[in-house]
């Protein structure tokens, strides 16, 4: 189990995401990013869609209450375990007692913590994850705050000879480790893939070559639910009301002022704004840091 010393700005429990409901309403959500998820639960022993913590742009400091078998991927964190400083994206041995500690984010915004044998949260609607304006599922439909407990599952065998093969090493992970690469991992800046939306012709040729050409900054006004880009400013070929319709993680909505939205794992299931594009899946984990 894990004792919450300190919260962070927003560490919740997350997993794949709850597929199968957008029909009431209630959204898939799961990690930001899911490719940094379900390598750091591969790293660590667990299935893929094993439940992690999410960390974002600030991390926590959890005091481990049994020895863990942990792996961290996605942003770049200061991450310690007991003091020392430990790397990212391989499994790392920590004793009972000792603190995990991750400062604010160096390079990107959300990492994964994996702990062998998975976040161990009631499932709600078959899945683990929190979903924090529904207040439902993770741990108490909520973010974590200074004195919950977190328990852990039973690692796998493998996992818990690798933790004994570790423990008294010098830096007390593995030598070997995924690459930084495979994770998209970025800094300053980064070209995500997109293609087309279905309101593509309903925009001017401008806007048509200015989305695909322009660098376009990540503002403030980022959460779960989308961020929201300052660029030069889409328009449409003429003023039109559309009619809402179904939306998907990566989808790019133009609202009147013409700044994008892409849409993240939050999203709401339908949407009014025309949709000019929508981000590749495969870069969506670079797109979330």
């Amino acid at each position: 189990m894990l004792t919450v010393l300190k919260p962070g700005l927003l560490t919740t429990v997350q997993d794949q995401g709850r597929a199968g409901y957008q029909r009431h309403g209630i959204v898939v959500g799961g990690a930001v990013d899911p490719f940094a998820a379900r390598v750091a639960n591969l790293v660590a022993g667990n299935a893929g869609g094993a439940a992690v913590l999410e960390l974002a742009f600030i991390g926590p400091e959890l005091r481990a209450g049994a020895d863990l078998l942990v792996a961290v991927c996605g942003a770049d964190f200061d991450f310690k375990v007991g003091g020392k400083e430990m790397p990212r994206d391989r499994p790392v041995a920590a004793r009972r007692g000792e603190v995990l500690s991750f400062g604010p984010a160096r390079a990107g915004a959300r990492a994964c913590l994996a702990v062998a044998g998975g976040i161990d949260v009631p499932a709600v609607l078959g899945s683990r994850s929190t979903y924090v304006r529904g207040r439902l599922g993770g741990f108490e439909g909520r973010p974590l705050v200074a004195g919950d407990v977190v328990k852990t599952g039973r690692p796998a065998d493998w996992a818990a000879r690798l933790w004994q093969g570790l423990i008294n090493t010098p830096d007390r992970a593995a030598a070997w480790s995924v690459r930084p690469e495979t994770l998209g991992r970025v800094s300053g800046g980064a070209t995500v893939r997109a293609v087309r939306g279905p309101e593509w012709e309903h925009f001017n040729a401008d806007a048509q070559h200015t989305v695909f050409g322009a660098e376009y900054t990540v503002t403030k006004d980022i959460d779960r639910m989308g961020m929201r880009l300052s660029g030069p400013p889409l328009r449409l070929k003429q003023p039109r009301e559309e009619i809402s319709s179904a939306v998907n993680v990566g989808v790019v909505q133009v609202p009147a002022n013409g700044q994008p939205i892409v849409l993240l794992v939050g999203r709401q299931s339908v949407g009014g704004y025309a949709r000019i594009a929508a981000v590749a899946t495969v870069d969506l984990g670079k797109l979330a840091q």
